[in-house]
């Protein structure tokens, strides 16, 4: 049986250990060891960029963020439906998940990261946000398991309050903000409502896909 093959490690700022690895062709992301994300297992993730861009189709000025590169499919899926005048802004804190998409020896968001439509900013997605007062159509969140399974701290700011209040001044009027979630979780969704979305719950197997649609306060 062939074993996993470590090919890269880093620290995230909370000095936990990422690190890639690959497998008879799968790859996977791990932080301290768990599973993060893998090549294996993605379809919810371009699922939720599906929900939060397909109304984006034509419109052509649309501008999207991304938060969290991952392997690159949500990005892939957000593009395959937006117009070629349109602007995707990428916010990754980790310069280790940058280069690993550069890098053309892994399958994953090389291309997409050189699409013309593409900004990628090495920072703090919740730093974007705050810098970008109705700049988005759609912000598009897959920064960690959701609400209630972080596996980096600092994501908790996007979860609270603060942080709802921060997307929803971040987003056009009627906006749309999307996020994944490992589990179900009623006082997210009852929060998320609270700060000025209408919220959809859409369910893929076992996991949950946020959506919320700004509306007025």
């Amino acid at each position: 049986m062939k074993k996993w093959i470590l090919l890269g490690r880093s620290c995230t700022p909370e000095g936990r250990t990422i690190s890639l690895y690959e497998h008879d062709g799968s790859y996977s992301i791990r932080v301290d060891s768990v599973d993060l994300m893998s090549t294996r297992q993605h379809v919810s993730e371009e699922k939720l960029a599906e929900l939060a861009c397909s109304r984006l189709k034509i419109q052509p000025a649309a501008r999207v963020l991304v938060g969290g590169l991952g392997m690159g499919f949500t990005l892939n899926a957000a593009l395959a439906l937006l117009a070629p005048e349109a602007r995707v802004t990428v916010a990754e804190i980790l310069p280790c998940i940058v280069a690993w998409n550069r890098n053309p020896a892994y399958p994953f968001a090389g291309d997409a990261m050189n699409d013309p439509r593409v900004t990628v900013l090495e920072q703090d997605v919740v730093e974007t946000i705050a810098n970008s007062p109705t700049a988005f159509d759609s912000i598009v969140l897959d920064v960690d398991n959701g609400p209630a399974a972080l596996t980096a701290e600092g994501n908790s700011r996007l979860y609270g309050e603060a942080g709802l209040r921060l997307i929803r001044a971040a987003l056009k009027p009627s906006g749309c903000a999307a996020f994944w979630s490992a589990a179900p979780n009623a006082p997210f969704e009852k929060l998320f409502a609270r700060c000025g979305f209408t919220v959809e719950v859409h369910r893929w197997r076992s996991h949950r896909l946020f959506i919320g649609v700004a509306r007025e306060l």
